[in-house]
């Protein structure tokens, strides 16, 4: 384990993870986040992203101005949007520090559940990499392109990079934070441990559904309470109906990071992650190929996509995320 960034120690205060995991999205945060973020989100416009095949995502761009400035593109978790607390927090200093930013919105992630007949799963990863490739092309000044995500953000983030050097798609680098690891792990902890975060998901998911069954009644109906008893039958249900993976299992380890799926990265990729996160267990980066590429920063205290230093809520991984990427070179390229 290769730990080239010096471990988070928040103060006892903030220590406990679950403390860390809460604030990392709860509502309370958002007038200060806001007002923080208040320079980059003045410049934010939307921008629709013809993905191909049919499909258009989301995003927000907010630049600087015509001269060439590093580009940002930031990636939420499960559940989130380009308006998670946690991602606006990363954006308005990063902005600061003066790089152009774009805050994507996965399908049916934020208000973008019109734009597409399909449902959002987690192994949509050909419109990703289209969305990154069409935002390095209409937003970038010529500086460089950097891609951050959280959580499933992360994971999509990570395998976005894997997969760069086959589409021709040049990033400088990559950082994830609490990057979903192995999902069958993660459900397993959702399922199992502490059951808020399980409820959390399953309340945000459903509104969700019901969202896209409200605009097109003729193709979901998820009436029956029954689909809403666990994240699991959940899952099972979506994929069983609306995708066309044989199995439950094939699904969940469609996406899942371990084994060979980072063997091919060649673009310098930073994970950062917590011991004591309550929703990825951190024992699975062991089952991680370890390219050259990839740098592992494991911290003792985080919780998931937390990271904060004491009870100001000022956040550690925005300031290691600004020093990645400035010591990044150009092309992802070492001097």
């Amino acid at each position: 384990m290769n730990n080239p960034i010096p471990p988070f120690i928040p103060a006892r205060l903030v220590r406990n993870r679950h403390v860390q995991s809460i604030a990392a999205s709860v509502k309370l945060r958002r007038p200060f986040v806001k007002r923080r973020a208040s320079a980059m989100l003045k410049r934010s416009r939307e921008i629709l992203l013809n993905c191909g095949n049919g499909v258009t995502l989301q995003a927000f761009h907010s630049p600087h101005g015509d001269t060439p400035r590093d580009l940002v593109i930031l990636i939420h978790g499960w559940e989130g949007s380009s308006e998670s607390m946690y991602l606006l927090s990363s954006a308005g200093h990063l902005y600061k520090q003066g790089c152009d930013i774009v805050r994507l919105n996965l399908r049916d992630h934020g208000e973008s559940h019109h734009l597409n007949r399909g449902l959002f799963h987690s192994c949509r990863l050909p419109e990703v990499v289209a969305a990154v490739k069409r935002i390095r092309s209409d937003c970038s000044t010529g500086g460089r392109v950097f891609l951050c995500g959280f959580s499933l953000g992360g994971n999509f983030a990570l395998r976005v990079a894997a997969k760069a050097k086959a589409e021709g798609l040049v990033l400088d680098t990559v950082v994830a934070v609490c990057p979903v690891l192995h999902p069958p792990s993660t459900l397993n902890v959702l399922e199992n441990g502490q059951r808020f975060y399980g409820t959390y998901f399953i309340r945000k998911w459903k509104k969700s559904l019901l969202k896209k069954q409200a605009l097109f009644p003729g193709l979901y109906d998820f009436r029956d309470p029954s689909v809403f008893r666990s994240l699991r039958a959940m899952t099972e249900e979506m994929v069983n109906r609306h995708t066309d993976y044989p199995d439950f299992d094939t699904y969940l380890n469609g996406y899942s990071l371990t084994g060979s799926t980072l063997a091919s990265l060649e673009i310098p990729a930073h994970i950062i992650l917590s011991r004591d996160d309550p929703v990825v267990p951190y024992q699975d980066i062991e089952k991680l190929a370890r390219p050259a590429a990839l740098t592992v920063t494991l911290t003792p205290y985080g919780g998931h996509c937390g990271f904060f230093k004491g009870p100001g809520m000022k956040s550690w991984i925005n300031e290691k995320m600004a020093e990645i990427m400035s010591e990044a070179s150009i092309g992802g390229h070492q001097d």
